[in-house]
């Protein structure tokens, strides 16, 4: 399983995320302690939104921990919203491509998870993927796929809609091509505006999820793992929710994919 931080509220430098807590995102991908997988070594990414619309993408293949580049540009950069992820990958290549966030127009997206036996169902997966959007499709992943499919949906004008049509879409074909566990997710995405976030299983295992205001940084902090150890206000997000974070505010509501065995029952 992957780690991922996300931020929204007061810009901050990256580092106050990425590298400087005690806990933080470049720490869990040497020692997740919420996960099976506790080092996350297959890439890292860094999606950040400035005085553009769209955001600025940092992806490499190395291990976080290993890269200096990562540190500087984190201690130097600062962003109201910004997302960041250590890969571990569940069988598709190390690769540029591959690695998270994923970025189109405005929006940007990362996942972490599993969708269970996806190398059997991939070809299926790519054809859910509407024409205009699949040209930016450079990747393999099972993720990637996601968040086009999302697009395709309407992401641009109903993003907890669009989203749940398309994880019903690909829950559909994991279930009936695919191997159980059929689906774990936790996903961050954003405009540029708004910070969106999803915890879904279709088990009881969903991956794990947290967020805290934070009144020294005035804003709030989306994460896979607490970033400190001595701070106890972490809230966790319940299993099978949809959050919405704005500047100042946060709202939580069931996220419930309509999968075609929910339709027949």
């Amino acid at each position: 399983m992957c780690r991922w931080a996300a931020y929204l509220g007061q810009a901050i430098f990256l580092e106050d995320i990425v590298s400087r807590p005690a806990h933080s995102l470049i720490r869990q991908s040497q020692g997740a302690t919420r996960c099976h997988t506790p080092v996350n070594a297959d890439g890292f990414g860094l999606a950040w939104y400035g005085e553009r619309e769209e955001p600025g993408l940092y992806r490499d293949v190395m291990p976080a921990w290993s890269d200096p580049n990562l540190r500087s540009l984190v201690a130097q950069v600062r962003s109201r919203l910004f997302m960041a992820h250590v890969r571990a990958s569940t069988g598709t290549a190390t690769s540029r491509n591959n690695c998270h966030p994923f970025a189109v127009g405005r929006w940007s997206f990362m996942h972490n998870g599993q969708f269970g036996g996806y190398d059997t169902w991939r070809r299926d997966a790519e054809l859910l993927i509407p024409e205009a959007h699949y040209l930016h499709r450079k990747g393999a992943t099972d993720s990637e796929a996601l968040f086009l499919i999302a697009l395709g949906e309407g992401l641009d004008h109903d993003p907890k809609g669009a989203m749940e049509r398309a994880m019903a879409r690909m829950t559909d074909l994991a279930m009936r091509r695919g191997a159980a566990p059929h689906v774990r997710a936790t996903c961050a995405f954003s405009d540029g505006r708004s910070l969106y976030a999803i915890r879904h299983a279709s088990d009881d295992c969903a991956p794990s999820l947290f967020y805290r205001w934070s009144e020294t940084r005035q804003g709030y902090a989306v994460v896979s793992e607490p970033l400190e150890t001595d701070e106890d206000d972490w809230q966790e997000v319940p299993q099978g929710s949809f959050c919405g974070f704005g500047p100042d505010h946060v709202s939580i509501g069931a996220f419930a994919p309509e999968t075609a065995a929910v339709r027949a029952a």
